[in-house]
């Protein structure tokens, strides 16, 4: 029998590591070389993990932290193994690094393959996103869903990118296509950075699409629970149902995946 998640205490422990590097925040030297970005990004990783670690091993003795973000063919299906934490100890530790808002520290708790838990605490707005699989989407305690716009032309649309794993022919050229598909049909478009906070964000009706080509799984769980419980449609770019393993993401409010396609089809058509 698996045991029932206790969501404060998750939450406390995701509040302590983000709050953790909050107290450094833009105190360290922004890295100048390939040699100090490496050197940054893992000591955020192990300290980070280390935070939670210390916070949740003793009340989830026999859940095992797993899951390499940077292992391609790895994000093509869940782990073989019942119960696993996914940690991004920080989405966005580029923008960390450099000074910038716009990183947070997420965390999910995978279940027979699927995701019954995200946790996602942004320390620089102070804010706790969470949801659980079947009971809704929170913003600091508060249930959050997406907007209700109906015009495309005043939406927000984002777009995303995943760190180079390994060359993907032609993914440069997808992405690129992508971004002209938006350009011409959404009234503004952006790339905030993380994914996660970019998904939450739409969650909370603060933006209206995202949409990413390549294979991001891990990147993308996080939010897409979140996302989903608060309401959103989850798609590929081609507007299918969204599936582990799926090598696009396409997060809208309700109604607005399709009209975009429906939109992009008729461009292509005139």
């Amino acid at each position: 029998m698996q045991k029932e998640i206790n969501v404060p205490l998750i939450l406390d422990a995701l509040k302590l590591a983000g709050d953790l590097f909050y107290q450094e925040f833009k105190r360290t030297e922004i890295p100048q070389n390939n040699e100090g970005f490496l050197t940054g990004l893992d000591d955020i990783e192990t300290r980070c993990l280390a935070s939670l670690k210390n916070s949740l091993s003793e009340a989830f003795p026999q859940v095992p932290w797993l899951g390499n973000e940077f292992d391609y063919d790895e994000q093509r299906q869940p782990l073989d193994i019942p119960e696993y934490w996914l940690c991004d100890t920080m989405d966005g530790a580029i923008q960390y690094m450099q000074h910038l808002p716009g990183w947070s520290v997420n965390l999910v708790l995978i279940r027979k393959g699927r995701v019954q838990f995200a946790g996602m605490y942004d320390p620089v707005a102070n804010e706790m996103f969470w949801a659980t699989e079947g009971g809704g989407a929170y913003m600091n305690g508060e249930p959050i869903k997406p907007g209700n716009k109906t015009d495309l032309g005043v939406m927000l649309a984002v777009f995303e990118y995943a760190l180079p794993y390994e060359k993907v022919p032609g993914l440069n050229q997808k992405i690129g296509a992508m971004v002209t598909d938006l350009l011409e049909n959404f009234g503004v478009v952006r790339n905030y950075g993380p994914h996660g906070l970019q998904l939450a964000y739409l969650a909370a009706g603060r933006i209206d699409v995202f949409v990413q080509q390549g294979l991001d799984t891990y990147n993308w769980l996080a939010g897409i629970l979140i996302a989903k419980e608060a309401g959103a449609e989850i798609l590929t770019v081609d507007g299918l149902p969204w599936v582990w393993g799926s090598e696009s993401l396409m997060v809208a409010s309700p109604g607005v995946g399709q009209k975009f396609l429906m939109a992009k089809s008729q461009n292509v058509l005139s």
